[in-house]
């Protein structure tokens, strides 16, 4: 972990001072910053990459980040991507950090690794689901989780926050909000060719092994299924896309100890002693 917080900060730095190639425009973490300027969701393709693709209520939750210069900016949205990577992975953030996937999610600073940790996070706090939710829609899924399990209150929370938010965000901006619905259905309708480094795997395959893999974890107690579904239910299953798999290492017992998982397991509104209990069940199964 200190070696990755040693390397994180060298990636911090080299934004800070604007050294190409981290402060490139074509990456994601720019088009999030040039949100504060300009979103012309009619402009876009849903399958364009360093495009602005994510719900209003993102741009109006990052506005404070966005009014900083553009290389401070970079920095702390480094500094924090880092720091949740962390957060998640613990022990295995060294050996992770040297992947493919994960290098290239911090180069891009893209939301996924924050995806992740929302879903940990969810697990206590259901309104954490509003960030999946606002940004890439489809790692909602997850939310099945807690139908399935009956636990009504705790999605009544999370689509209750995320209603809240768009509402907000929709009263701000109602002509952004219709250009972004536009955008989504354009996502679903078009059949445009995608290039890049992507898993080709059709989505009608994946969502119902999402869903599947949902239940099946919801009735076994198997809280890492969560995020594996989430990254399944994803349209384009681009390489950095397989950080969102960074949120199982919390949720299985086999792991070891992370700070997320630590944070998890404390007792706080219930929530917590609830997924100890279900992982003392797991360790204890002889096929966890």
């Amino acid at each position: 972990m200190d070696a990755v917080l040693v390397a994180g900060a060298v990636f911090v730095l080299f934004r800070l001072l604007n050294i190409f190639p981290w402060n490139v425009p074509v990456l994601d973490f720019h088009a999030y910053w040039e949100s504060r300027d300009v979103i012309n969701y009619p402009a876009y393709s849903p399958f364009l990459i360093g495009a602005y693709l994510y719900s209003p209520a993102f741009a109006h939750l990052i506005a404070p980040l966005t009014a900083l210069p553009f290389q401070v900016f970079a920095g702390v949205w480094t500094g924090l991507l880092i720091a949740a990577y962390v957060w998640l992975t613990g022990r295995w953030a060294l050996p992770l950090l040297l992947s493919v996937g994960v290098a290239l999610e911090l180069y891009l600073g893209q939301v996924d690794i924050f995806i992740a940790a929302a879903i940990v996070i969810g697990f206590r706090y259901p309104a954490a689901w509003a960030f999946p939710l606002l940004t890439k829609v489809a790692p909602g899924v997850g939310l099945l989780w807690f139908a399935f399990r009956r636990e009504w209150r705790n999605l009544l929370i999370a689509l209750t926050a995320t209603i809240g938010i768009a509402a907000i965000s929709a009263i701000l901006a109602p002509s952004l909000w219709k250009g972004w619905i536009d955008l989504i259905l354009r996502s679903a309708s078009d059949h445009q060719q995608v290039s890049g480094s992507y898993l080709s795997l059709p989505i009608w395959i994946r969502m119902p092994a999402a869903i599947g893999l949902l239940f099946w974890g919801a009735r076994s107690d198997r809280y890492w299924t969560v995020p594996v579904a989430a990254f399944l239910a994803m349209p384009i299953l681009w390489v950095n896309v397989f950080t969102i798999l960074l949120g199982a290492i919390p949720l299985l017992p086999s792991a070891g100890r992370t700070p997320a998982r630590d944070w998890l397991l404390r007792s706080g509104n219930g929530a917590g002693s609830r997924v100890a209990r279900a992982f003392a069940r797991r360790a204890r199964s002889p096929a966890t």
